[in-house]
């Protein structure tokens, strides 16, 4: 077969290379024609049976191939040259699989991208952080910032002189507390000598926020008057939503006129309770949902803020895990909560579940049928429930009864029908007769194609359906016929979905083999 035969079906090969059923032998033969410039490449570097003689097949035919087969645990460092194949040896380095020569090698590797990488490993040789640390692209030292987690080279890099390495280190939570805390004064450390703007322009410089030219990276309102005032702010930023920076370090930020500092404590694990008021009365409704959302604020302040006007922070107060429940059941009433299931529900206790299945409120029901662990009683008593976005809730429950089921779609309709379909115990039968429910309910349809019990009957409905039918093509209870036909389907990922289906038959398989 030529290069262009291929390439003209690609899709039927990438899906036969990711197909779970094909055999051993035509897995060696895609690696025999296997390239750079192929499109199945990845799939097969991603299977799970691939034996360690095909991967060095593959190895050796796609080496561009080896960063993925790293990634993906079967390459060793007895396979891979370091020289040879740099990425593929700076993967298996990232892994922890790779040998300490390699990142010696690597640290004096021409590519800046390929040192920054090399940053970013985890258990480098001290010898090799040191390099990196003083290596002159900026780049390479603010990577290793980011990620060092020896304080000695975390100590070193907070001296260095340029400001982007040291808001990388403020990110960084292995940073000694220390160091994090000197990063937010400045106190203790040179000044630093450079930074993101003035290496570019002429200081005293501001960037104007509708700046048009093309070659400027420089983010809007960056400044720099010779104190590097906004990348200053960026360190700051960056300690404050650290959580290893020290609390007595951040507190007096609550005040700040930096809405962005501000709103970096307010998530923060360590708030003291006089800063958590004092943020509650933040005339930014950001901050004060950040902070509504925070466990660490007290239940006076939780049942103060359940009265804020703004509904986004009644909302993150709802999702709080340690809301108090009389709040929570209030606010059910008050705010739109979505469809997730609130973590202080998620937890409640046995007779807090009764008490929320009592509820008048169908909201405060619905809120608690989200859970998939519920008694057999209070499940069945909320699948029972005359109000439908209960039902809908509830429809995905485990354990409920066929004819549970069906008395939902017979009294709500189109309305649970597609939640009634993605429920576990749901039988081939059902699904069948939900795919001829008339209206019909584009959702239901996507739920039953991906079902593990429906039918072939419902996959064929399925494959009617526009945006469906490449999950249904996928399904191995689809007919084996019907998957053949696909192969020639004009909707490419319909194709390759065919070709992946573990039913298609081997011969089949055989014939479509470059």
């Amino acid at each position: 077969m030529t290069h262009a035969h291929i390439h003209a079906h690609a899709h039927v090969l990438c899906g036969l290379a990711a197909n779970t059923a094909l055999p051993s032998e035509l897995v060696d033969r895609l690696i025999e024609v296997a390239a750079a410039d192929v499109d199945f490449v990845d799939d097969l570097a991603c299977r799970g049976d691939l034996s360690h003689a095909q991967t060095l097949a593959l190895f050796a035919r796609v080496p561009e191939a080896g960063v993925l087969l790293a990634r993906e645990g079967r390459l060793t460092a007895a396979d891979v040259d370091p020289v040879a194949q740099p990425d593929t040896a700076l993967a298996l380095l990232d892994e922890g699989r790779g040998e300490p020569e390699w990142a010696r090698l690597l640290a004096a590797d021409p590519w800046a991208v390929r040192r920054e990488r090399l940053a970013a490993c985890a258990g480098l040789p001290p010898d090799v952080a040191e390099t990196l640390a003083a290596d002159p692209d900026v780049q390479v030292a603010a990577e290793l910032a980011l990620w060092t987690t020896v304080p000695e080279v975390a100590t070193r890099l907070a001296e260095h002189p340029h400001a982007d390495v040291r808001r990388a280190l403020a990110w960084n939570e292995a940073t000694p507390p220390a160091v994090l805390a000197a990063l937010v004064s400045g106190e203790g450390l040179p000044p630093a000598r450079r930074c993101p703007v003035c290496e570019r322009e002429e200081t005293p410089y501001t960037h104007a926020p509708d700046c048009d030219r093309p070659d400027c990276d420089l983010p809007p309102g960056a400044s720099c008057d010779g104190s590097h005032e906004s990348t200053v702010h960026d360190i700051q930023h960056a300690a404050l939503r650290n959580p290893a920076t020290p609390t007595e370090a951040v507190v007096a930020f609550a005040d700040h006129p930096s809405t962005m500092l501000r709103w970096a404590l307010a998530e923060r694990p360590d708030l003291p309770p006089e800063v958590s008021r004092r943020l509650a009365a933040d005339p930014v409704p950001g901050i004060r949902a950040d902070l509504a959302g925070n466990p660490a604020i007290d239940e006076a302040l939780m049942r103060a803020l359940a009265d804020d006007e703004d509904p986004d922070v009644r909302r993150h107060l709802a999702h709080n895990p340690n809301v108090p429940l009389d709040t929570l059941t209030r606010l059910a009433a008050t705010t739109k909560l979505g469809a997730a299931l609130p973590p202080r529900i998620a937890t409640a206790s046995t007779a807090e579940v009764e008490e929320l299945a009592r509820s008048t409120d169908p909201t405060v029901r619905m809120l608690l049928a989200l859970r998939r662990d519920l008694p057999a009683g209070i499940r069945d008593a909320l699948a029972a429930d005359p109000d439908a976005k209960v039902l809908k809730s509830v429809a995905p429950h485990p354990g409920l009864s066929e004819a549970q089921l069906r008395a939902m779609v017979d009294r709500h309709g189109v309305r649970v029908l597609a939640k009634v379909a993605t429920n576990p115990d749901a039988s081939g039968a059902l699904l069948e007769d939900l795919t001829r429910h008339r209206p019909p309910v584009q959702k239901a349809f996507r739920e039953i194609a991906r079902h593990p019990h429906a039918t072939p009957q419902a996959l064929l409905a399925c494959l009617t359906v526009t945006d469906v039918r490449s999950i249904a093509a996928a399904h191995p209870a689809l007919p084996p016929e019907a998957v053949v036909e696909l192969l020639a389907d004009e909707d490419r990922q319909v194709v390759r979905a065919a070709a992946g289906n573990p039913s298609l038959p081997r011969a089949v398989m055989l014939e479509l083999m470059p």
